[in-house]
């Protein structure tokens, strides 16, 4: 059987940083992992990065939710992973950040492949900053982010290098307390050991699956900007600064003045990231949050 992890967390988290990492060191022990992401909107920008990686078997859901209205086109997507590649060893599955990790779940037990996938558990990506700071989320996102932590098998608290050691120690000590059965692993670009969540979650047979307060209604909606111009990069960056809290993730391809491929931008949380590209990407950008489709950049 195939074993298979469902990387969990809320938009901006780092779940795709986690999927990197695991990747790698899946590679360097020999082993072979399939990949199924899940995108928030039409665009494949996660999918775009970890495609990078040669020789991983990549499935994608664009514009869905692998938890509700998607579970069929999930599972046809997992059927055609498992029909290409007969040499799988390991599937990591990373959910949009609107999904809750149980309906995610209960996408992927399928009758078509219940013989071939043993699901192993739920790794739960908690942004620490965000946690300390969660009384600022809508009530109903903020319902979906504690969720997500609460039904983890193991709980990544990611970004603690954002923290001072009081506001680290709180942060562990009150995720212990919400989810007292997972263990929490304090990261940094969530790096945690594959062989320790192995070890961790070798037991669990049988993922809970319980009735669950769905992420389908949420209010979070997706906008797509497309550039035609180049922008100055320090113009641009203190536009993604001056937009409200409701802004939770921006992800995207945007072209800088001066150079010649687009950058691969990211935000989340008030942080920006900017990553030279090598290859030339479509100039465009997914803004994830509540009543975001009205939003344009111009200068």
């Amino acid at each position: 059987m195939i074993d298979v992890y469902l990387l969990s967390g809320f938009l901006g988290s780092g779940k795709t940083s986690l999927l990197l990492n695991l990747i790698s060191q899946l590679k360097e022990d020999g082993k072979k992992p399939a990949i199924f992401m899940n995108e928030f909107g039409s665009i494949s920008i996660d999918s775009d990065t970890v495609g990078k990686e040669e020789d991983i078997p990549l499935k994608e859901l664009l514009n869905g939710c692998i938890c509700c209205t998607g579970s069929e086109k999930t599972e046809a997507q997992l059927q055609g992973l498992l029909e290409e590649n007969n040499d799988i060893d390991v599937i990591l599955i990373e959910t949009t950040g609107a999904a809750h990790p149980v309906e995610a779940l209960d996408a992927v037990y399928s009758p078509l492949f219940a013989e071939r996938l043993q699901i192993k558990g739920i790794v739960t990506v908690a942004d620490a900053k965000r946690w300390l700071e969660r009384e600022k989320l809508s009530p109903q996102v903020r319902s979906l982010f504690m969720e997500q932590i609460r039904h983890a098998h193991i709980i990544v608290a990611n970004k603690t290098d954002l923290l001072t050691e009081s506001e680290l120690a709180t942060v562990s000590m009150e995720l212990s307390n919400f989810n007292n059965t997972a263990p929490v692993i304090q990261t940094s670009n969530a790096n945690i050991s594959f062989s320790f969540i192995q070890e961790t979650l070798k037991d669990i047979t049988n993922p809970k699956q319980e009735s669950v307060l769905s992420g389908r209604n949420l209010p979070l909606t997706s906008k797509l900007i497309t550039f035609t111009e180049p922008v100055d990069k320090d113009e641009f960056e203190a536009w993604v600064k001056s937009l409200p809290d409701r802004v939770y993730r921006m992800k995207g391809y945007v072209p800088v003045k001066g150079i010649s491929n687009p950058y691969l931008f990211q935000y989340a949380y008030g942080m920006v990231n900017w990553l030279p590209e090598y290859v030339k990407m479509e100039p465009r950008l997914v803004i994830i949050g509540e009543g975001v489709s009205e939003m344009e950049y111009t200068e």
